[in-house]
């Protein structure tokens, strides 16, 4: 209910570009003013919105972008992605170089970070923001170009920066996962930056929730081959755990 309501509200903020509070309210008349400002608050921490004093203005429309692909996925399966972000964090260890990947799910990870000297690398600049506000980690912030879509950088200059960089556990994410095709995505550049990531990791944990599983997508950046860990929200089918078993890629 909470998330199919937030779901209808950004993507009305979306399409207008800018709303007024107003006109939220005789958008949405079965919705309490104070909870579309509860709303409205939750979806300026996903870093979807901007308010204003008696409006709001999306993002992703300040920079030019027509269509909100991150606010759209941000909104979904939130309930999913926190269960699998609970069950990452007990891979997170102080004293060592964690890598935390861009995406709605790590975004997840961020927010329930411990308040303790970790040392971060991420390429997701709203991640980034997110765990700057814990007095104690370090955030390294990837540089390249930046996608609208993905809020994510990559490039050249971010595999160079990856490269000469020394990561411990890498916490990953993926648009989608099949036994035939691995781990994929919609973005070259966001790929082969994925790609860089695992080949300097130690340990590899890979989080994804049910909805993304048996299906595919344009890249693929891994295969079960490449991962230590593979984290979901529920169980996988049958040959999925037995192909898992089989490359000794450990299931929570």
């Amino acid at each position: 209910m909470i998330v199919s309501r937030r779901e209808k509200i950004s993507k009305y903020i979306t399409d207008m570009g800018e709303v007024s509070i107003r006109s939220l309210e005789k958008e949405f008349p079965d919705v309490s003013t104070m909870t579309i400002r509860r709303d409205l608050a939750y979806l300026e921490e996903q870093g979807l919105v901007i308010r204003t004093r008696g409006a709001v203005k999306s993002l992703l429309k300040l920079t030019g972008n027509g269509e909100d692909i991150y606010s759209l996925r941000a909104t979904k399966n939130i309930d999913a992605k926190i269960k699998v972000a609970k069950k990452a964090l007990k891979y997170v260890e102080t004293g060592r170089s964690i890598f935390i990947d861009s995406g709605t799910t790590t975004m997840c990870l961020a927010k329930i970070l411990p308040d303790d000297s970790l040392s971060i690398i991420t390429s997701g600049p709203n991640i980034s923001m997110e765990i700057i506000k814990k007095n104690n980690p370090s955030v390294t912030l990837v540089g390249g170009q930046l996608s609208r879509n993905n809020l994510t950088t990559s490039g050249m200059s971010s595999i160079n920066f990856i490269k000469s960089i020394n990561i411990d556990i890498a916490f990953m994410a993926a648009s989608a996962f099949s036994l035939k095709s691995g781990f994929t995505i919609g973005d070259f550049n966001e790929c082969e930056l994925k790609k860089a990531v695992i080949k300097r990791a130690g340990k590899v944990v890979l989080m994804i929730d049910k909805s993304k599983i048996d299906k595919n997508m344009p890249f693929t950046f891994a295969t079960l081959k490449d991962i230590d860990v593979l984290i979901s929200d529920s169980a996988f089918p049958e040959q999925y755990v037995e192909a898992l078993k089989k490359n000794n890629v450990k299931i929570e």
